[in-house]
């Protein structure tokens, strides 16, 4: 402890001294009866007091360092069970006053932290508890640290639970049962001393090609949006400061799951109609559930890089939409608008350009360093725009109760993370996020008494194939494979082989003809292809955590897909298909099981294949929930939140094109292979009577659209009621058809339930050429059905004058 940090404060002083003796819990409640008179010390103030109080205290460079969030891995020293803050942590503080962390957790081949030199979920609660207490004792202002940690599907650390990744997620088109799985995931983290959760990621994608897909919700505004509120709302719960909540930091605002090319971080090109009526919506509906944080994405829109553009920073989401939380840059991203867009000339000009765009931190910390501290003294940044960043970010601190008690519970953290309650938890989403493509004359489900079954394939036993990408290291034991959960489904007297056949890319070490031979003696035969995310040890990774990608590389890695991994096509690599056209050409029943990040090539398949079921990646508990399925244990009813093109040529190719010409091709017709909402059902459902009720006085418009349906088959299932809407004459180009509601519905065999989707101007609204949100008089056709193609009841319904909406 440096003596001269506690100059001209002798009551902070004697509090450190005496603190020595005591426990960090016993230390938290001293403070906090002890120095109320301090006002942002005096948990019983205001919280805007708080910050004000603080701010008045700040040095530049203190204020500086809490918009600074570096990477927290290098920040703990681990030497066998004893973890401390290290050497590095402190040489930063004493230089940075830095106030947030980033991914001190994570484990990963980036990070170089394994099972053995990362932590343990005690370990975690232990180190984070290291890191604040630090700063309680020898920082001049004792202001506890922000750490934020990747939550997409799991928190990204050793001991969590990994869930399916967010286009598994989506297929579930179950929010609620979302909203479950965010609770545990942020319970999850928070007890191990997190605070804010990456998640989740927003982006609408229309590019298949694109490395990140498997990140996303898929292709339409409204689907996204439910399930973003559904992740808001389970990470932050009804307070932060619960201890069991974390903040919700919305990604990627925005749209950079459409990039020229399909090349990640690549230029949007999208019109601002487009761009409020496509790209936003997910956006403002999760900041209308509460969300208090969110990530400006690498990409630019219309020559403006979204890290330094103010009419989305600060416009759009301040002034339109009330937006109260603070926001923080991609890793990388201020500077990647001197490196990469070429708008800055220097760092500090680049520094400048963020944050007076609205800004508020910088994760990495490579700008708002001294090239902020050097904008400020060139009165390039005022004081009042550093301010207002400093407290948007210090107002969650203190809303937390972070001041008060910055420390978790080192025995709470080691009995809640990875229970066997949230391990079923995974089951289920995995088994919701199901979808059975194809089943042709009904061989799903098959017969666990079978004699003799094969499974084939490279996704049929790879634990890191079938967690995607945003994955910590894992122990075998805690990973079902598909392979695993056949075995443990069939009955003792079925004999399962398994060969392999061939990896996902490599094409060097092929062993198809034990493949076909295996198939030629067995009574069916599953054979699971896709695709990977499985990072290892042997990829390279840009800064920003990207995989590089090599031309030629010595051992070809299984992974094609996740951050990096770009597809110039959308075919199954190295030599699946060859696999896959061996087995089917021995005669045998053959089902396709995909574990992959992105839709694929599987035009062969579609016409060839009686089975084809999608898992996408199903998490830690994938290989019990595809075996569910196989087997008749669980119906599957997942529906495609994405439609898969049939060539890339078609692309984009999404369901909610805007009203235009459009032809086929010359060697295929311009439909996508599959659908968006497509899934299908070991039942069979009937819709019936469809009504619909206007109601309409000045302002107030309500639509009811109710319909009638039944469980026709002798099988208990789910339905994926949809409702789509099109405006039949309107001002402006608008949509075929467009998702409004939609409803996971279960019924038992002959069962009837009546449907009721209520319709509000904001569901009616269209952009109009004055550019403003407004419901135009007329006529709409609704139509609903199992998806956005198999339409089974169609009507329409009029609105008799115009309605105002609001942004």
């Amino acid at each position: 402890m440096k003596m001269k940090k506690f100059a001209g404060n002798r009551s902070h002083f004697m509090l450190c001294i005496a603190m020595l003796g005591l426990g960090t819990q016993a230390f938290a409640q001293v403070k906090k009866t002890s120095t109320t008179s301090v006002v942002y010390k005096n948990a019983s103030a205001p919280v805007d007091a708080r910050v004000k109080d603080l701010l008045k205290r700040m040095t530049l460079e203190e204020k500086v360092g809490q918009l600074c969030t570096l990477l927290g891995w290098e920040m703990y020293d681990k030497k066998g069970d004893s973890v401390g803050v290290s050497d590095k942590f402190k040489s930063v503080m004493s230089k940075r006053y830095i106030g947030s962390f980033w991914a001190t957790l994570r484990a990963d081949p980036w990070t170089q932290k394994t099972l053995v030199t990362g932590l343990s979920p005690k370990q975690a609660a232990i180190a984070t508890n290291a890191l604040q207490k630090y700063m309680m004792e020898n920082t001049r202002l004792g202001i506890p640290l922000l750490l934020a940690e990747e939550c997409p599907h799991g928190h990204m650390a050793i001991g969590t639970t990994v869930f399916s990744t967010s286009i598994g997620q989506a297929s579930t088109w179950d929010p609620a049962l979302i909203q479950e799985m965010a609770g545990a995931i942020a319970k999850e983290a928070r007890v191990q001393g997190a605070h804010i959760g990456y998640g989740p990621v927003l982006d609408l994608v229309r590019e298949p090609r694109w490395s990140r897909l498997e990140e996303t919700y898929g292709e339409d505004p409204y689907l996204i949006s439910q399930m973003g509120i559904s992740m808001v709302k389970g990470f932050q719960g009804n307070s932060i400061g619960s201890g069991s909540n974390v903040i919700s930091t919305l990604k990627h605002f925005t749209a950079y799951g459409s990039p020229e090319g399909g090349h990640n971080g690549g230029i949007a090109l999208t019109g601002l109609r487009d761009l409020y009526s496509s790209y936003l919506p997910p956006f403002q509906a999760a900041v209308k559930a509460g969300a208090l944080s969110i990530m400006a994405s690498y990409n630019s829109i219309d020559g403006i890089p979204c890290s330094s553009n103010s009419f989305l920073l600060k416009d759009v989401l301040v002034k339109q939409w009330g937006f109260s939380g603070f926001s923080v840059s991609d890793l990388g991203g201020i500077p990647g608008v001197r490196s990469t867009h070429h708008i800055a000339a220097t760092m500090e000009e680049a520094a400048t350009l963020a944050i007076n765009a609205g800004l508020d931190a910088d994760l990495g910390g490579e700008a708002y360093g001294d090239a902020l501290i050097k904008a400020v003294n060139n009165k390039k940044v005022t004081m009042t725009t550093l301010d207002t960043a400093v407290a948007h970010v210090l107002r969650l601190k203190f809303t937390m109760g972070l001041f008060e008690n910055p420390y978790v519970d080192v025995d709470v953290a080691e009995k809640t993370v990875g229970t066997a309650a949230n391990r079923a938890l995974s089951k289920r989403v995995a088994a919701e996020s199901i979808v059975l493509m194809k089943n042709e004359n009904g061989l799903l489900p098959l017969q666990k008494t079978i004699k003799n079954l094969a499974v084939i394939g490279p996704n049929a036993d790879n634990i890191y194939n079938q967690l995607g990408d945003y994955t910590a290291p894992q122990p075998q034991e805690k990973i079902v494979t598909v392979l695993e959960g056949i075995k443990a489904k069939v009955s003792a007297d079925t004999k399962v082989t398994y060969v392999k056949g061939c990896a996902i890319r490599d094409t060097a070490h092929a062993n198809i003809s034990a493949a076909v031979a295996a198939a030629q003696q067995a009574d069916a035969v599953v054979i699971v292809l896709g695709g990977s995310s499985a990072r290892d040890f042997e990829t390279t990774f840009q800064s920003t955590g990207a995989a590089e990608v090599k031309a030629a590389e010595v051992a070809v890695s299984d992974m094609e897909s996740g951050e990096g991994y770009d597809r110039v096509s959308l075919d199954l690599m190295g030599l699946q298909s060859r696999l896959l056209e061996s087995i089917v050409a021995t005669g045998k029943p053959v089902v396709l099981v995909l574990i992959e990040g992105r839709p694929l090539n599987i035009n062969w398949a579609a016409k060839n294949v009686p089975a084809i079921v999608n898992a996408w990646y199903p998490g830690q508990e994938g290989g019990n929930a595809v075996a569910d399925v196989l087997f008749g244990d669980y119906n599957p009813a997942g529906r495609l939140p994405v439609s898969i093109p049939k060539s890339v040529g078609q692309l984009p190719v999404y369901y909610n094109y805007k009203s235009a010409a459009r032809h086929d091709y010359v060697e295929m017709d311009a439909k996508p292979l599959y659908s968006f909402g497509h899934g299908l059902s070991y039942a069979s459902f009937e819709y019936k009577d469809l009504h619909s009720d206007v109601q309409a006085t000045g302002n107030n418009l309500k639509v009811t659209v109710s319909f009638k349906l039944k469980n026709t088959s002798t099988v208990a299932g789910d339905e994926v009621a949809q409702l789509y809407i099109r405006d039949d004459a309107s001002s402006v180009v608008t949509a075929v058809k467009q998702l409004k509601k939609f409803q996971r519905v279960h019924l038992a065999p002959g069962e009837q339930k009546e449907i009721k989707f209520e319709l509000s101007p904001d569901d009616l609204r269209l952009l109009n050429v004055d550019m403003k949100w407004v419901v135009e008089p007329g006529t709409f056709t609704m139509m609903i059905g199992a998806s956005s193609e198999d339409i089974r009841l169609n009507g329409k319904f009029e609105v008799k004058q115009q309605v105002a909406c609001k942004y």
